[in-house]
């Protein structure tokens, strides 16, 4: 027979990887510091708006399949909710929510006048034609129509989704409204309204961000090893441009595995492989690791870019760095947070070092509505600017609080929201 404990540890492991319930534990924690009154706290836990959507298509073989697809916007006490869109098997309406909040508190921490939003639909994008996703993207459109639009939520890119979603879903708001409202949608591509730097900006956050980290900490803003997890525009890029920076990138990884060079990998090279390959598999310049592997490597720079959940009880412990800058969403859960701050590795949260790219969303925005549009040098620098004042904030409030980043992060923007919400009033 199995013992009591042997039967609860799957359930403990549900518990810590439940990425809504790890939002609403971190937003308790926040709010416990700000003392915020029961009622303010439900009134800031719940989603001002949830869309589920029924999608029909007809595939390319002639079969109708409908799909579901989530828009969930969780906050509009600042301005118009802010969110990407997901294209995801495993996307489900917590999942959705917990993002639509961490939303609203990264663009509160970065002071940004939007709230958050987030949406999502269930299905694989490698499975589907450029047809299909296509027809998906246009009825998801059509579906939400009502609720978006560039005073009321701006949708951008997100996990399997690109500027060519983007521009589909713009194109299809313009034919319903019968208005070229390039403002209802950001991550466009630059000929339909797009920001230039746009596809650099997560990851240039990172970099930038993890600069100030180091200097923080009295490290070395240059020659440090780092790990990278995740290959994409926030892994990929964040990579390529902390190595430019000086920094020698030991590893990074992809769906399929990792490639490791304790010499530290050209990115240029790697990225170009990448590119033209679809995976790093077979990469000859490097040796190959499994994912597990390369996260545990002795490094002093950990950049998890990839998905939440990465960093966990089960594998916190053999994590061998001097700091952490999340790249991903909740890459971290909040039970093995506790232990990384216990052995003395400070974390850089999610919403504050991923903040480039809606920061970079926001100009986009204003320069679609201005119709007036910054060179990348000046997007840039306005990037700089904001999230280095950002990471000065959060460590200014972490002081104040006497507590850690991702707390006073946490503290900070949600501050910020119901600092707004009590001047605005209750309307009834």
């Amino acid at each position: 027979m199995a013992s009591n404990s042997a039967k609860s540890a799957p359930k403990k492991e549900a518990e810590e990887l439940n990425f809504f319930k790890n939002a609403s534990a971190l937003f308790e924690k926040a709010a416990d510091h700000l003392t915020l009154e029961a009622g303010v706290r439900t009134v800031m836990k719940t989603p001002d708006r949830e869309v589920t959507v029924a999608i029909p298509v007809v595939r390319d073989n002639g079969k109708l399949d409908v799909f579901t697809g989530y828009r969930v916007q969780h906050s509009f006490v600042r301005g118009p909710a802010k969110g990407g869109i997901r294209y995801d098997r495993h996307v489900n309406l917590d999942e959705v929510r917990a993002l639509a909040a961490l939303m609203t508190w990264k663009c509160a921490v970065v002071d940004i006048p939007f709230g958050g939003a987030k949406g999502g639909v269930v299905c694989d994008p490698r499975e589907l034609s450029q047809r299909e996703l296509e027809a998906i993207t246009r009825r998801y459109t059509s579906s939400i129509l009502d609720v978006i639009g560039p005073d009321r939520d701006v949708p951008a890119p997100d996990v399997g989704t690109n500027e060519q979603t983007m521009a589909w879903l713009m194109d299809t708001y313009a034919m319903h409204v019968r208005s070229a409202s390039t403002a209802v949608v950001t991550g466009k591509p630059i000929a339909l309204g797009g920001s230039r730097g746009r596809t650099e900006a997560t990851g240039r956050g990172v970099m930038l961000v993890t600069r100030e980290a180091l200097k923080r900490h009295k490290m070395a803003t240059k020659g440090q090893r780092i790990v990278v997890q995740g290959s994409g525009n926030v892994g990929g890029i964040g990579a390529r441009l902390l190595m430019e920076a000086g920094h020698k990138i030991l590893s990074i990884s992809d769906m399929y595995g990792a490639i490791y060079d304790k010499k530290g990998l050209d990115m240029v090279d790697v990225l170009a492989y990448l590119s033209k390959h679809k995976k790093l598999t077979g990469y000859p310049k490097a040796e190959a690791l499994s994912h597990e592997e390369a996260l545990e490597l002795e490094c002093d720079v950990l950049v998890p870019a990839a998905i939440e959940n990465q960093i966990t009880l089960s594998n916190v412990d053999r994590i061998k760095t001097k700091l952490i800058v999340e790249g991903a969403n909740g890459p971290t859960t909040p039970q093995a947070h506790k232990r990384l701050e216990e052995r003395g590795i400070p974390s850089v949260p999610d919403i504050l070092s991923n903040a480039g790219g809606v920061t970079v969303s926001y100009f986009e925005w204003v320069q679609d509505r201005q119709q007036y549009f910054w060179s990348e040098e000046e997007v840039n620098r306005r990037l700089e600017e904001v999230l280095v004042r950002s990471f000065h904030d959060v460590v200014d409030t972490a002081q104040t609080h006497k507590t850690d980043y991702r707390t006073a992060a946490f503290i900070l923007a949600i501050g910020r929201v119901v600092s707004v919400y009590r001047m605005r009033g209750i309307f009834a």
